[in-house]
């Protein structure tokens, strides 16, 4: 019931410099469950925003009364990554070395904001519940953390999927839960909830 909302949330995505993104933003409101409005969009081009410092963008929603006030900052990232089981990122000896000693105890304070980071090997699924009147499911598996979000491929018609994928993420607050949930893809729909499991960082 407010016309002048306040989030004050941060997300974090994953872009790749090598791709000319747009970042498509959408304002709604929801009167019930069931009644939702769109209030506008806006886009931010990222490619044209300076990196490595913080944008403070006021944005006008288009076709729609108002504007987005938003803080957008390009930055290099590291520790975010989707790789096959074959290649996983801490198989390499030497790069095992390197984090053992950027993550030492006399380094602890040289950035308090690197906590660290997880490595997730997601290897496969089974007895998942059909989905599909074939009795079978086309499941996909999403990783999330903080509000990071990663996800597999799709494996079509199978109720024990394999994806053997080995995913990163860099670890902002040590209290945060890895929660790993297991969905059915249905074509335009909104995927069909399979189950979910939470994992607390602190019980890792």
């Amino acid at each position: 019931k407010s016309a002048n909302p306040q989030w004050r949330e941060q997300f974090d995505f994953h872009y790749f410099s090598d791709r000319k993104d747009m970042l498509d933003i959408e304002v709604w409101r929801k009167d019930n469950k069931k009644h939702e409005e769109l209030l506008g969009t806006c886009q931010v081009d990222i490619t044209a925003l300076p990196t490595k410092q913080t944008n403070c963008l006021e944005l006008p929603l288009e076709k729609h009364p108002g504007s987005l006030l938003m803080l957008v900052a390009v930055a290099p990232c590291t520790g975010v990554s989707i790789s096959d089981l074959c290649v996983c990122p801490l198989g390499d000896p030497s790069e095992r070395q390197q984090i053992s000693q950027r993550y030492s105890i006399k380094n602890s304070f040289r950035d308090l904001k690197d906590v660290g980071f997880l490595q997730v090997k997601v290897l496969k699924a089974v007895d998942l519940l059909a989905a599909d009147f074939a009795g079978k499911s086309d499941p996909f598996c999403v990783l999330e953390l903080g509000n990071d979000s990663l996800q597999t491929h799709t494996v079509y018609k199978n109720l024990n999927p394999e994806w053997n994928k080995v995913f990163t993420f860099p670890i902002k607050d040590i209290h945060d839960v890895l929660e790993v949930t297991v969905f059915d893809e249905d074509g335009d729909k909104p995927p069909d909830f399979l189950g979910k499991v939470a994992i607390p960082l602190l019980s890792v």
